[in-house]
């Protein structure tokens, strides 16, 4: 005879705990807690194309586990651009810490594009190379100074750093930018109820990232319960779980270069 939870609440505590079964094994499987942030690792990654090397214009959209405890439910998400020529990549990132300082969230800057996060190593989640990525680049550029959140940050459920990679990527549809679903804040709209998918192939609808459905090409079908997000990517062979991430046969990064 199976087993079935007889009462609201029985039910309600069996979905929270399904729901928090890939960050219980992540955490208790990876090293994700982290030493002292002032030592951890913020080495490149050697992912990115050195720009002295390669004369193209280069975008890449990174995705790292956040640093200590947080590692077991999400990633830091950020942005690095390199136009023809450019002897250096800027780096678009939200960092929570910033507003601690009386600074603004939003961080635009010159710097290392593949670092690790304290001792995250980042995975390529986007790559736009070629012609046509100049004019990207200027498009990523505006959406990012147009951030509506940049002096607010909410770890959980947003705005947060994937709030700014999402905001972004809904700006600049080029990218179809499919965020993996430990991205959380990815989905949070603000006051807004409906939006175009981060990836512009879909659309989504989300109670302040809350509790909302996506269905695009390029995401498949995501649920988001709590901040949590499940799904399948069919054209990806894949399945997204909370706290675990994609699992596909298909590598998520094939690099496409951007048309005129």
């Amino acid at each position: 005879m199976k087993w079935r939870p007889k009462t609201w609440l029985g039910r309600t505590a069996l979905g929270f705990s399904l729901l928090l079964a890939g960050p219980a094994l992540v955490l208790m499987g990876g090293n994700v807690m982290g030493s002292d942030w002032r030592t951890a690792s913020r080495e490149p990654a050697k992912i990115a194309p050195d720009p002295e090397s390669v004369r193209e214009a280069v975008v890449h959209v990174y995705g790292a586990r956040a640093f200590s405890w947080r590692g077991a439910f999400g990633v830091h998400t950020w942005i690095a651009a390199k136009p023809t020529d450019a002897p250096h990549y800027t780096v678009y990132q939200v960092i929570g810490w910033r507003l601690g300082r009386g600074e603004s969230v939003l961080s635009i800057r010159q710097d290392v594009p593949d670092r690790y996060w304290f001792g995250s190593k980042p995975e390529l989640l986007a790559e736009r190379r070629g012609d046509g990525v100049d004019a990207l680049i200027k498009k990523i550029d505006r959406a990012a100074r147009a951030y509506p959140y940049k002096n607010e940050y909410t770890l959980w459920p947003g705005p947060n750093s994937n709030t700014f990679t999402a905001w972004v990527a809904r700006q600049t549809p080029e990218l179809k930018l499919d965020l993996p679903p430990t991205a959380i804040g990815k989905d949070y709209l603000g006051g807004d109820l409906v939006a175009d998918a981060p990836s512009g192939t879909g659309y989504q609808v989300s109670l302040r990232g809350l509790l909302g459905v996506l269905v695009g090409v390029e995401e498949g079908l995501e649920i988001n319960v709590a901040g949590l997000t499940f799904g399948v990517d069919p054209l990806g062979l894949a399945f997204k779980l909370p706290g675990i991430g994609r699992l596909g046969l298909i590598p998520q990064v094939t690099p496409v270069p951007v048309n005129k």
